[in-house]
């Protein structure tokens, strides 16, 4: 019997050796995304021999400071989350990218802040049909299932306590995302100082 060493973090199903090899190979800078029960975390990263280097990092937190009252890791918070991330990677001139989930699987959250980001204007080489559709980024299915529950007001008041709490009802989910997006947009950088960025220009 032959022993075949297996690198610790293959035993522990945390790193994609292939993928890593490809990214490397590759050069070019790429998205990470982790989403938690209660935070999502969105970076740009570039990978080097030496360790990968954070170029933009975003937490869902995050947008709080923009107005946002909404739950922190919903489909809506996941692509304000990621159009946060694009609009400031944009300031670093920062606008072509590739995904990398490593062994996370690929999920409506991801897809999500992946929208985010190439909405904001990030090339992301991903196919239309991988990605979330406008209502249900704007929170328009979580706007409809509160309508829904509100003919039972216990079960209303416990799914949406938090969201309550702060004095903003679940249905007004599209409005509120539309509003915080056009927040975000406004405090992003021009075409041209995109443009000055890519040339090395300062102006």
């Amino acid at each position: 019997m032959v022993y075949h060493a297996v690198l610790r973090r293959n035993r522990q199903n945390r790193t994609n050796y292939r993928k890593r090899a490809a990214l490397l190979l590759g050069r070019r800078s790429f998205v990470s995304v982790t989403i938690s029960n209660q935070n999502i975390m969105a970076q740009i990263l570039k990978a080097s021999l030496n360790g990968d280097k954070v170029v933009t990092s975003v937490q869902s937190r995050q947008l709080m400071k923009h107005g946002w009252k909404g739950s922190m890791n919903s489909i809506p918070a996941c692509y304000l989350t990621g159009y946060l991330l694009g609009i400031k990677s944009l300031e670093k001139g920062v606008d072509d990218v590739i995904l990398y989930t490593g062994r996370k699987p690929y999920t409506s959250g991801i897809a999500a802040c992946v929208k985010g980001i190439i909405d904001a204007g990030i090339n992301i080489p991903m196919s239309e049909s991988s990605l979330p559709g406008a209502d249900r980024i704007r929170g328009s299915h979580i706007a409809q299932y509160a309508e829904i529950l509100k003919n039972d007001t216990e079960k209303y008041n416990a799914q949406f306590s938090g969201l309550l709490k702060n004095g903003w009802t679940p249905e007004d989910y599209p409005a509120h995302f539309e509003e915080i997006k056009s927040k975000i947009r406004n405090t992003g950088p021009t075409v041209n100082q995109v443009a000055s960025k890519k040339t090395g220009n300062v102006g």
